[in-house]
């Protein structure tokens, strides 16, 4: 796998086999480039801390699928909630320095556990520690996408997880699910595979209706499944079925495929990687973004919002046009030049995002106006558009 071009255009074949369930398992089958990520749930309970028998299991179900010539990336929650039984505390921290220090505690357990497990099967493994400023900066994007790279070229075992001992709540991803599904972003990643401790996502809360069907497969846009989700997390993590889903959609935007499966099933990981009908898959049914614009739908603090009138919100929506200043009517936020800034409906829908071609205080002067009124406006004139189309990536259905 060699290192990325920050102006290479690596958009997948659009022509890629779509269609039923099947096919799109085959597809999960042949993924080549794979993230997994495992939940705090699964990797360790209140009284023992990590499970190091799981752990062992699902490093031998990865080692034997790289023995297949597939590259794969682990995601890994559980450092908290190992620093939580470590330290022996009652409960979750709730103050970011409480979960800084309990993560700090509990990386070393889980860099332990993951360097040992792999060993067994002669797998050397490379800690990443990872903040949204590292995928936020397009240079700090581009070193860590060349570093993963490197590593699954020489056959090592990216273990992943957020920076939990220097984020903050302005910085950290909030959960590893979106972690994973930007990782599978940042490679354009085959398939996004999370395990977690329910065998998928079912039809309704299986806390309030046990019996409720699991959904085999749905396509990761489709809107029905928002009503499907939950709200809830598990006491040791962040997560939650909502976050998952989410994950799905980010992950589809490079075309990668996501399936979610109870990771205490035997041979889960090996089963999904055979294209077998366990858990949720969730599919992706848009054409595959260019490295430059994943970079630009991946950020996940903006600097600032335009707020569009309803001509604008349709002609970002439909016709794939830039953003001229007629089309905005409110600015809110302070940013500069070259930030990446939200385009939202009067209604709060999050329509776009894209690198605005002026600052802030620069647009609120221009909103509303032709284009032909820009130098009177401000004295000189950078670009006709707010956002060219080229730097806008449209964040939601049209249908």
């Amino acid at each position: 796998m060699s290192a990325p071009d920050d102006y290479k255009n690596d958009n997948k074949d659009p022509n890629k086999e779509r269609g039923d369930e099947q096919s799109l398992r085959r597809q999960v089958a042949g993924a080549q480039t794979v993230v997994i990520k495992i939940g705090s749930a699964l990797l360790t309970d209140r009284t023992s801390g990590l499970s190091r028998a799981r752990i062992d299991e699902w490093c031998k179900q990865i080692s034997g699928l790289m023995s297949e010539g597939r590259h794969l990336l682990l995601v890994s929650s559980g450092a908290v909630a190992e620093g939580v039984q470590r330290l022996g505390l009652s409960q979750r921290p709730v103050t970011v320095h409480g979960l800084q220090a309990a993560a700090a505690v509990g990386q070393m357990g889980l860099v332990q556990a993951y360097e040992r497990a792999f060993s067994a099967h002669g797998r050397h493994t490379a800690m990443v520690l990872l903040t949204h400023d590292d995928l936020s900066d397009r240079q700090r994007y581009l070193n860590a996408r060349a570093t993963l790279a490197e590593l699954m070229k020489l056959g090592v075992i990216p273990v992943i997880n957020e920076n939990d001992t220097v984020a903050t709540d302005e910085i950290r991803f909030g959960d590893n699910d979106t972690l994973a599904a930007l990782v599978a972003n940042l490679l354009q990643a085959d398939a996004l595979v999370i395990l977690t401790d329910t065998d998928g996502l079912h039809d309704q809360d299986p806390r309030l209706n046990p019996q409720a069907p699991i959904v085999t497969w749905a396509d990761a846009s489709d809107a029905q499944l928002d009503a499907m989700v939950g709200e809830g997390a598990g006491e040791l993590g962040r997560g939650g079925m909502v976050t998952k889903l989410k994950a799905a959609r980010i992950a589809a935007r490079s075309g990668a495929h996501t399936v979610i499966a109870g990771g205490r099933q035997a041979d889960v990981l090996t089963r999904v990687l055979r294209g077998e009908r366990v858990g949720t898959l969730l599919s992706a049914s848009v054409l595959p973004l260019d490295a430059r614009k994943r970079w630009i739908a991946g950020h996940l603090k903006p600097r600032g919002d335009l707020v569009l009138d309803e001509g604008a919100v349709q002609a970002v929506l439909t016709r794939g046009v830039s953003l001229l200043p007629v089309g905005v009517v409110e600015v809110r936020g302070q940013f500069s030049r070259g930030d990446v800034v939200r385009c939202v409906a009067a209604d709060g829908r999050l329509i776009a995002q894209g690198l605005a071609n002026y600052s802030s205080t620069e647009i609120a002067k221009l909103a509303g106006a032709s284009t032909s009124e820009i130098s009177a406006r401000l004295g000189f004139s950078l670009e006709p558009e707010l956002v060219h189309r080229d730097n806008l990536v449209v964040m939601m259905a049209t249908a």
